[in-house]
């Protein structure tokens, strides 16, 4: 079993939790978490890779578990969740890092990647694509697939849940808080490969009238052992019932503050890139929509993988996802 150590980085501005293990003078690789996850999230990539002899950390983010949680909807823009990343690295000693993001964790490196090159020996990301003029609905919603998503009945498609957020951010947030266990139950599930090609359910946020159907909570669903251990689910269970969801939510409510952010700086990536597509992932779905396409176009090193899986790849497919990660580490040379 490997041992994960449990450290804080703090600054005036920030206080980064984080989970370590691995060689210290190990290559450096850090794991971004996405919504609404945690540092533990990457546990199976954590303990492969330390064993392989390299430094692993994975930061609870902002507005998640250990590290602080700004009172403002505007603190959770991309600019200041990269300089709590930047604020990380520095902390650990190091001027760079192979960066590796899931879900939002994806957004956070690909700007890392494109602000400060110079800290980014290579970059990876989960499910969620590079997408150059910034992850906001105006970059989106040109790229969705319009025979799943008709215009006339689904505008913006399967990012109908993040215009809702802008709009009634309150009521989304009352609905994940009123039974944390069953929003945790009913958030990490396993992909299906019969919804492929179908609408997804966040393209109907609105016209519900909230989450899950409009209800003002989760269905109470059993727990899915293939993405969270009994462990880990009670530790987010605790977590979230701690810190609610404002943090979480709040990454979603800053979109022109982050297209402002992507614009400041060249689209160009020159370092090696590697994208892992999750075939059965009907809301980042990039294997049969044109969501990829802006990324192929500014990446001059990119690796693309496709997995199996639905949104939660690294859980889900923890073994597969260890290989893909460790086969373009090694053909990149990232050690």
């Amino acid at each position: 079993m490997t041992a994960f150590a449990e450290r804080v980085a703090e600054t005036e501005r920030h206080r980064t939790f984080y989970l370590e293990c691995g060689p210290p003078d190990g290559p450096l690789l850090i794991f971004v978490h996405g919504w609404p996850a945690l540092a533990i999230s990457w546990r199976a990539q954590l303990a492969h890779f330390a064993q392989l002899g390299y430094r692993c950390v994975a930061p609870d983010m902002r507005g998640y578990g250990g590290s602080s949680a700004p009172p403002r909807r505007e603190d959770y823009a991309l600019e200041a969740i990269v300089a709590d990343l930047r604020e990380l690295l520095a902390a650990l000693g190091a001027e760079n890092a192979v960066w590796i993001g899931h879900d939002w964790g994806g957004p956070a490196v690909w700007e890392v990647a494109r602000h400060h090159p110079a800290a980014c020996r290579g970059v990876a990301s989960a499910c969620v694509p590079y997408v150059p003029g910034g992850f906001a609905p105006a970059s989106l919603i040109p790229l969705v697939d319009r025979n799943v998503y008709p215009e006339g009945e689904y505008p913006a498609g399967q990012w109908d849940y993040v215009p809702y957020y802008a709009q009634s951010f309150d009521d989304a947030r009352a609905t994940f808080e009123a039974d944390v266990p069953a929003t945790i139950r009913a958030l990490f599930r396993s992909g299906n490969p019969k919804h492929r090609g179908r609408p997804a359910p966040t393209a109907r946020i609105t016209r519900d009238g909230g989450w899950f159907g409009g209800g003002g909570r989760a269905p109470d669903l059993p727990h899915d052992p293939a993405i969270l251990s009994g462990d880990d689910l009670r530790a987010h269970v605790a977590a979230f019932e701690r810190t609610g969801f404002f943090g979480p939510d709040a990454w979603y409510v800053n979109p022109e503050r982050n297209a402002a952010y992507a614009r400041s700086a060249e689209p160009r990536l020159s370092m090696p890139v590697l994208f892992l597509h999750a075939l059965y992932d009907t809301i980042c779905e990039t294997v049969d929509s044109r969501l990829a396409e802006p990324m192929r176009h500014e990446c001059a090193n990119l690796t693309e993988r496709i997995l199996e899986t639905g949104h939660w790849l690294p859980q889900e497919q923890p073994e597969r996802c260890n290989a893909a990660l460790e086969e373009w580490m090694t053909e990149q040379r990232l050690r």
